[in-house]
């Protein structure tokens, strides 16, 4: 219980626990953590198109998880676009990265993120409140490959340091394997997200491992947020919401 509430302290704003409560084995429970955030987004999504439009709809939707997220995954986002955009030497761009003010590039890296996640959940249609909570699964998922198959880029310390220090075993990857099987209720639209999750998660990966080598927490939330739209957008085709 303790790695669970320190997971939800660590990824969002949520009240839970007492507060300061960090646990390093709290990586597995990443997944549970975006089921939690799931549920919620689908329940305000249903109460909010009682009284809005499709588009509007959306558009509070993702302000919702923003604000649930505390805006974390965004931020790594900015951050990691604006160190890795250009040729960089590895040093320089870890420096941009852990500077705490935004350029051109984060700032259009976050505006894009936001209206693609925007699009594909105005485009749900079938399934829609099981996508809604199944893809924030899958997108804290993403970060446990991150996780596994790369280290960490900032041994001197950082926001993900801690996390790194043990290996992360196979058997912690139960949350994505159980949201894997969730999603087959999605009909083909389940079968898509899988593919779309395998072959998003393994380029993000191979990326990083060709640009810098290794991973930060910027680069891990980027590949959070990255994750989540781009699913969004994919399982959103043919839709008519």
């Amino acid at each position: 219980m303790k790695r669970l509430i320190s997971a939800i302290q660590f990824l969002t704003i949520l009240p839970i626990g007492r507060p300061g409560s960090f646990d390093k084995r709290m990586v597995e429970f990443f997944p549970v953590v975006g089921l939690m955030l799931g549920v919620m987004l689908s329940a305000f999504d249903l109460a909010v198109s009682q009284l809005w439009s499709g588009p509007v709809v959306a558009l509070l939707d993702v302000i919702f998880l923003a604000v649930l997220t505390g805006a974390l995954h965004l931020d790594g986002l900015g951050d990691a676009a604006d160190g890795l955009y250009g040729n960089r030497p590895k040093e320089q761009s870890l420096a941009i990265m852990k500077d705490s003010r935004i350029g051109v590039m984060g700032l259009v890296a976050i505006v894009c993120g936001l209206s693609v996640k925007w699009g594909g959940i105005m485009s749900l249609d079938a399934h829609r409140h099981l996508l809604l909570i199944i893809i924030p699964v899958y997108a804290r998922g993403a970060m446990l490959f991150g996780f596994r198959f790369l280290a960490y880029g900032r041994p001197e310390g950082g926001t993900g340091h801690t996390l790194f220090e043990d290996s992360l075993g196979l058997s912690a990857f139960w949350g994505v394997l159980a949201v894997a099987l969730l999603s087959l209720f999605a009909g083909w639209r389940g079968l898509l997200l899988n593919l779309v999750f395998v072959i998003l998660t393994a380029s993000i990966l191979l990326y990083y491992k060709k640009r810098m080598g290794c991973i930060t927490g910027d680069m891990l939330g980027a590949m959070s947020e990255i994750t989540e739209s781009v699913l969004f957008l994919m399982v959103s085709m043919g839709g008519t919401a």
